[in-house]
């Protein structure tokens, strides 16, 4: 079983943290694992992305072809539509609405949600905003994480679960906590 995964978001919105709990929860289980270089802005405000390749099987390459993106896991929706050429024909669009305006030529938030709409195999919620109504603001990226569990299915949702434990662990209980409860919140929405 293999799950090529691209990353895409703006700097400061916490999509390589997703990386890393599926990264720990891969290493602890005896997935193959390869990650490629991150690139763009990792500043705030910046352009990111970052490929992901899981497999039972030996992976010889980090970048993922053109049309063999399982997963396009993003914060940001224009993020996710810049990487469209990458998704296979089956593949799945896991995104925020919630748009990020970091250029001066970006379109309009109701062109880019249009075009977002007309994917065939698309999750995709205000996670911004759900974040801030249920009191964990600074957790979206995990409500994402969440709700794109099912689809990374080359990890078990508890193995994911046990990953927020250890990568947030230093943090303290509350945020531990917080970011299981934003887990959980995902997997609720995307179901």
């Amino acid at each position: 079983m293999t799950r090529n995964i691209i990353f895409a978001g703006v700097g400061g919105q916490g999509i390589l943290s997703i990386a890393t709990i599926i990264g720990d929860a891969a290493t602890r289980t005896g997935i193959n694992l390869k990650q490629a270089e991150v690139h763009g802005m990792s500043q705030r405000g910046g352009d990111v992305q970052s490929n992901m390749r899981l497999s039972t099987e030996k992976i010889w390459s980090d970048l993922i072809p053109e049309g063999e993106a399982d997963i396009i896991i993003s914060m940001e929706p224009m993020e996710a539509m810049r990487y469209l050429p990458f998704l296979e024909k089956e593949g799945w669009i896991i995104t925020s609405t919630d748009t990020f305006r970091n250029i001066p030529t970006y379109p309009e938030d109701e062109a880019v949600l249009e075009e977002l709409h007309k994917i065939k195999n698309l999750v995709a919620l205000p996670i911004e905003n759900i974040a801030k109504e249920n009191s964990m603001p600074k957790c979206a990226n995990v409500i994402l994480l969440g709700m794109a569990s099912k689809y990374i299915s080359i990890i078990s949702r508890d193995e994911l679960r046990q990953s927020i434990i250890n990568v947030f662990e230093r943090k303290g209980e509350s945020i531990v906590e917080m970011n299981l409860k934003a887990f959980d919140l995902g997997v609720e929405l995307a179901q």
